[in-house]
């Protein structure tokens, strides 16, 4: 395992286009970090400027204290897994996870070794004959990622590995990768779209919009404290709800006024929304911190689509300025769709964003 460091990436094509803004980022040895925002942000060209397979325009990569900008892919000591497998079509399991080791001349007996240590930890041991069209898309990936680890590179990079699967096959691939990384302890780059392995599988999350960094810190860290508008909307399912409105003051404190309703700011949060008083702001909270216990200020609403879930229940609410907002309630609460309500919001668990900037501003 080492460490990689990124100091100041940029990708810009000859077109004038510009993937990758100023990207510096210092990944930890042994950690597995996840790249995550929406399609086009510059995620997958950061994660092939590392592996040496896109050229970068500026800055430095490092990986293990040395700088790789001019180093090929294969000089790099990385290995990577990619989203549709690579796998040849023509050679068995065995021999797919063992043709790079073959290139690089490793002798048989160690061949052997290598491959049947990898295949025994994703317990591949009676595919090891067969073909990769006899096997399902989740036995593909294992094979693909058998063949990064009988590498023992210094460093994993995967690009959405497990977009191809369906959701049960996902979920396992997903448990199945934790306890790679567990077990090899080797440091891990991680790019996907789906937040919801973000959240699950990093160690951080870096969270990326229009090839710049919008936030990186631990999984909860960004679920409960986003950075700005951006974060706040991506991470979480279903998303952070928001309300624009604009902060007043009344009786010694504030309350934040909106189309639906006025709610009270909790006190602790009065000195750092004090410069934003009568400013436009943007209220933020999440599903379950909407239509929880009664009592308070409460948002007027019109149910519009009720979703049992089974455990819980997702309320979908139309405001009287158009707003959509989505309630995350107990199953046993019943709505009816096209009913008026009103809906508490758990101010203490709700942040405030400066509707200029998008930054995050208060609260928490």
């Amino acid at each position: 395992m080492a460490e990689v460091v990124l100091e100041n990436i940029c990708k810009r094509y000859e077109n004038g286009a510009l993937a990758v803004d100023r990207f510096s980022l210092v990944i930890e040895s042994g950690e597995f970090l996840v790249l995550v925002g929406p399609s086009g942000c510059g995620k997958s060209t950061t994660l092939r400027m590392i592996a040496g397979l896109e050229e970068i325009s500026s800055g430095t990569i490092s990986i293990g204290g040395r700088c790789v900008n001019t180093v090929p892919p294969k000089d790099r000591d990385i290995a990577m897994v990619f989203q549709n497998y690579a796998l040849y079509p023509h050679m068995t399991v065995f021999d797919n996870m063992a043709f790079g080791l073959k290139l690089r001349n490793v002798p048989k007996r160690e061949i052997a070794e290598r491959v049947s240590e990898a295949a025994a930890i994703l317990g591949l041991e009676e595919l090891m004959k067969r073909l990769p069209k006899q096997l399902s898309g989740g036995q593909r990936q294992r094979v693909a990622v058998g063949r990064a680890i009988v590498r023992k590179p210094k460093v994993f990079l995967f690009d959405e590995p497990l977009s191809n699967l369906d959701a049960k096959m996902r979920v396992e691939m997903r448990c199945e990768i934790n306890r790679l990384h567990r077990r090899l302890d080797a440091t891990m780059v991680y790019v996907t779209h789906d937040q919801v392995e973000a959240m699950t599988m990093g160690d951080r999350i870096v969270v990326m919009d229009r090839g710049t960094i919008q936030q990186t810190a631990r999984p909860l860290a960004v679920y409960q404290r986003p950075a700005n508008l951006f974060v706040a909307g991506f991470i979480g399912t279903p998303p952070m709800n928001f309300l624009k409105g604009q902060l007043m003051r009344e009786g010694g404190g504030f309350v934040f006024c909106h189309a639906s309703g006025r709610l009270g700011v909790p006190e602790g949060d009065a000195p750092a929304l004090e410069p934003f008083v009568e400013c436009e702001t943007v209220l933020g909270f999440r599903p379950e911190a909407l239509g929880g216990r009664p009592g308070g200020a409460e948002v007027r609403a019109t149910v519009d689509v009720v979703e049992p879930m089974g455990s819980e229940t997702y309320v979908q609410v139309v405001t009287g300025d158009g707003t959509r907002l989505t309630a995350r309630v107990a199953s046993d609460r019943v709505f009816t769709p096209g009913s008026a309500v009103g809906l508490p919001v758990d101010m203490a668990n709700a942040l405030f964003f400066d509707a200029a900037s998008g930054r995050v501003i208060g609260g928490g």
